[in-house]
């Protein structure tokens, strides 16, 4: 399957890198540059070689206005946490090594991150007292002794910064040897740091809304907190902040200046919707809602999405040319739609495998499932992990499987339930069947082989083996082995009460029951000797 769904397959961006300039004399600044088109690289392992880029991501904030139990950035959007985003970004960059400075709820952020990528491919410092981006930056510097090369400054709370743009903000750095930094413009620049340019275009400081003058405030361009420089610079530069603000702190944005001043900076403007950052939950509902519409865009390349903005596709999943994906559809996690396959309206799932042409009918739900080849599901059929439909099977409306095997051309069609068990190619499970497989302690298999009839509402009471084009009468409990070929029949024996319907009539008043049709006379009783049921009143 041709890979389109994910974050990095959906990056816009705004331009090409202007023509390359001559290294500017440190005291000199560089002019904005828009973000270069780069060829996407696969993300080394962890203990790859150093590549001459390190990455500090700065996650120790609270997140106060997010008003939640839960850090910041362990808030999710598309499935992933907040923190995922710029983690991925810094190793699909071949960044190593990535340290994170984590604060409020460490542990807990800590072990989202091994969960994900792996404890070893990252390094984690605490900042344990929160002075400020540029505190966090020096909290984090001992972690990179000895590293030489660029080092990239992220953001934990800002999920869709595209790799286009980083790429052009470490070719700059690593070319000139300079600060280079991401500005924007957004729609309202209150509250954020305004940056300041003399009458060249130079840039001279980044200046925070609450320390701005009123000239200052009036500046529409801003600044986005993503930074890439020398690793010596920073080294060097952290050491003369100071806190005299308003906020009593350290910031990072100071070190803007001492680059004016000594290597010169150069800046990158990006798409202010690519550089927002999420303090809040419309944030991150807008966040998500921008994420969505990217991926929805690259599948319309060679897919139909019906609806797309009620459409919801995660960034790894992968789908498939000529895919049909109706309205409210979501798929999850590492879900694949094969080439050609058919998802109808309302499906959900999660972590689920769909083959070529396979066609899944409204409202099925489905979670770490596989769907054959040419398979129809639904409607409303639930598949829990473990299910596992092989080619042109069918499981139809109210089925549900679990750790189940079924097999080629195999058909569920109706209210059944399917678990622990292996069901071979081309057998027929009658409706209301059902596979008892636990016994209140332990769960139990059931095996049906190739060519088996199961008739309706029968239970199979595990361990139980059905052999190959055995039959299995309607009605039937089977709690044995049932031979190859056989048929299995367990039933009480059918009475028939002769006068039952007059007797319950007259006692209730109602006169005579309706005839009998004279084409289908009632059976006698089986038994003579037996009374006429009690009817009470």
């Amino acid at each position: 399957m041709d890979k389109v769904a994910g974050h990095g397959y959906v990056a816009q961006n705004s331009g090409a890198l202007g023509a390359r300039r001559p290294r500017p004399p440190p005291s000199r600044n560089m002019t904005r540059q828009p973000a270069k088109k780069t060829k996407a690289t696969r993300p080394k392992a962890a203990g790859a070689k150093q590549s001459g880029l390190a990455c500090v991501i700065l996650a120790a904030g609270q997140g106060t206005r997010m008003r939640s139990a839960r850090a910041k950035v362990l808030h999710e959007v598309l499935g992933r946490p907040l923190i995922a985003y710029p983690v991925e970004l810094a190793q699909s960059l071949a960044a190593s090594p990535v340290v994170l400075v984590l604060g409020h709820q460490k542990d807990a952020v800590e072990a989202a991150l091994a969960g994900r990528f792996g404890a070893a491919s990252l390094s984690v410092v605490e900042q344990k007292e929160r002075r400020g981006t540029g505190h966090a930056v020096q909290t984090a510097l001992p972690a990179l002794r000895g590293a030489r090369g660029i080092m990239l400054v992220l953001s934990g709370d800002v999920p869709l910064v595209q790799r286009k743009s980083l790429s052009a903000l470490v070719g700059a750095a690593r070319r000139y040897s300079c600060l280079a930094m991401l500005t924007t413009v957004p729609p309202d620049p209150t509250g954020y740091g305004r940056v300041v340019r003399d009458e060249r275009g130079h840039v001279l400081r980044i200046v925070e809304h609450k320390d701005a003058t009123a000239e200052e405030r009036a500046l529409t361009e801003i600044n986005a907190g993503v930074y890439a420089a020398p690793i010596e610079f920073f080294r060097e530069a952290v050491k003369g902040l100071g806190a005299r603000n308003a906020q009593n702190e350290y910031y990072l944005t100071d070190v803007v200046a001492h680059a004016a001043r000594t290597v010169g900076v150069s800046t990158i403007e990006a798409d202010f919707r690519d550089v927002s950052g999420v303090n809040d939950r419309a944030q991150l509902a807008e966040a998500e809602a921008m994420l969505r519409a990217r991926i929805n865009t690259a599948c319309l390349a060679h897919a139909t999405l019906h609806d797309p903005p009620s459409i919801t596709i995660e960034p790894d999943v992968v789908v498939g040319v000529d895919a049909e994906i109706g309205r409210g559809v979501v798929l999850r996690g590492r879900t694949r739609v094969g080439h050609g396959a058919k998802i109808a309206e309302g499906c959900i799932l999660v972590d689920t495998e769909v083959g070529a042409g396979a066609e899944v009918r409204p409202y099925t739900v489905a979670t770490e499932a596989v769907i054959g080849v040419h398979t129809k599901v639904g409607p409303f059929a639930h598949l829990r992990p473990g299910a596992v439909l092989a080619e042109e099977a069918h499981v139809g409306n109210f089925v549900e499987l679990k750790k189940t095997r079924l097999g080629r051309g195999s058909k569920a069609n109706h209210l059944t339930y399917l678990g622990d068990a292996v069901i071979g190619d081309g057998v027929n499970i009658g409706a209301g069947t059902i596979t008892c497989n636990y016994n209140g302690y332990e769960k139990s298999e059931t095996v049906i082989e190739d060519g088996a009839f199961i008739g309706s509402d029968s239970q199979l009471v595990a361990p139980v083996t059905v052999g190959a084009k055995a039959v299995v009468a309607a009605g039937t409990t089977v709690t044995k082995n049932v031979p190859a070929g056989a048929l299995a029949i367990a039933r009480a024996a059918q009475t028939a009460v002769a006068g039952y319907a007059e007797h319950v009539a007259r006692r209730y008043g109602k006169g005579s029951a309706p005839a009998a049709s004279s084409a289908n006379p009632s059976p006698r009783r089986a038994s003579a000797t037996r009374r006429r049921p009690k009817v009470s009143g």
